[in-house]
């Protein structure tokens, strides 16, 4: 399971989302190997023409299972297709639409032999937003030490 860090510090996360990735056989094994990276990757919506619009992910880096063995045209950072319900993507449209609303990668994970990555509908947090995670954070860990030392007898 390949987890972006970073998604939950530097976004406020609304709603989820689980779609397929569409990969080459060399990518899949990198994946289930985990020399994957979602750091500075995000969610797309690519539109031709009245069609409905095809999902993307951005710049998610997959390191070459064998480097020697893969083709000397392997693009790390390609776009991959996401593999969605009309609906889900109908849904998707109307949502992005609204103010400072992006999609961004969580995490990709492997379902009954198949590769599946989860996205987010997330919001931007500001500054002082993420200031308050963390003291929050610390407050509670504190805490909870001390519940632990309380609660331990002498």
């Amino acid at each position: 399971m390949i987890i972006n860090r970073r998604a939950k510090y530097d976004y406020e996360i609304l709603e989820t989302y689980e779609g397929g990735l569409v990969l080459k056989g060399y990518e899949v094994k990198a994946i289930r190997k985990g020399k994957m990276s979602l750091a500075g990757s995000y969610v797309v919506l690519r539109g031709a023409g009245g069609k409905l619009p095809e999902v993307y992910l951005i710049n998610a880096l997959i390191s070459p299972y064998q480097a020697a063995n893969t083709p000397k045209d392997y693009d790390e950072t390609r776009s991959r297709k996401i593999l969605l319900h009309r609906s889900e993507i109908s849904e998707l449209i109307g949502k992005v639409k609204q103010k400072s609303l992006t999609l961004i990668p969580i995490c990709v994970y492997n379902k009954r032999n198949k590769i599946k990555i989860e996205f987010a509908l997330a919001k931007g947090k500001r500054e002082r937003d993420k200031r308050e995670a963390i003291k929050k954070r610390e407050i509670d860990r504190e805490i909870k030490n001390k519940l632990q030392i309380q609660n331990y007898k002498f």
